[in-house]
């Protein structure tokens, strides 16, 4: 049984991004849940990418599957998925930093959702942040809207895996 890092009684910071697609949201989620994190999550200043995933053994499909992401700047974090709603949410708490972020927070839990948006998707991130003591300050305020920044562009990243494989898989239409 996993071990939430934040409860109720906590004081995080939160961010939440989100954008919309012209994909169905079933297919969204298919394509979001299981993509490839090197591919999205690139560098934007300050902050790394993602360059690999290690010690992945399980589907990225149930809550307590792990895994341990690498960042371009040679540091790691531990990812455990902690819930998982076929085919409209899922979270997941990041811990273990071996970056800056171990000096700012105890852990992060994310979470998207993937919500019907007319005849597409509405898909929305969010990152709660569990500060250490004293330094709330910090990710509330010069460190939020440079995390806002890193997450709009990975989302947008995101996005557009989902619209062009959604589109890749669609039939061709042939003209007789």
């Amino acid at each position: 049984m996993t071990t939430l890092l934040i409860g109720p009684a906590d004081k995080t910071v939160t961010i939440t991004v989100q954008q919309r697609t012209h994909t169905a949201p079933q297919d969204a989620f298919r394509i979001l849940v299981p993509i490839d994190l090197p591919t999205v999550f690139r560098p934007v200043a300050p902050f790394p990418g993602i360059s690999s995933v290690k010690n992945q053994t399980e589907a990225w499909d149930h809550a307590g599957a792990r895994r341990n992401p690498q960042f371009d700047d040679g540091s790691q974090a531990n990812e455990e998925l902690t819930e998982y709603v076929l085919g409209s949410s899922f979270a997941y708490q990041l811990t273990g930093f071996t970056n800056v972020l171990s000096r700012l927070a105890a852990g992060i839990r994310g979470e998207f959702n993937v919500n019907p948006d007319g005849d597409g998707t509405l898909i929305r991130w969010t990152y709660e942040f569990k500060p250490l003591p004293g330094r709330r300050w910090i990710l509330a305020g010069p460190f939020a809207p440079l995390w806002r920044r890193y997450m709009v562009a990975a989302l947008d990243r995101c996005v557009h895996v989902i619209e062009t494989k959604d589109n890749s898989e669609q039939p061709l239409l042939r003209a007789e």
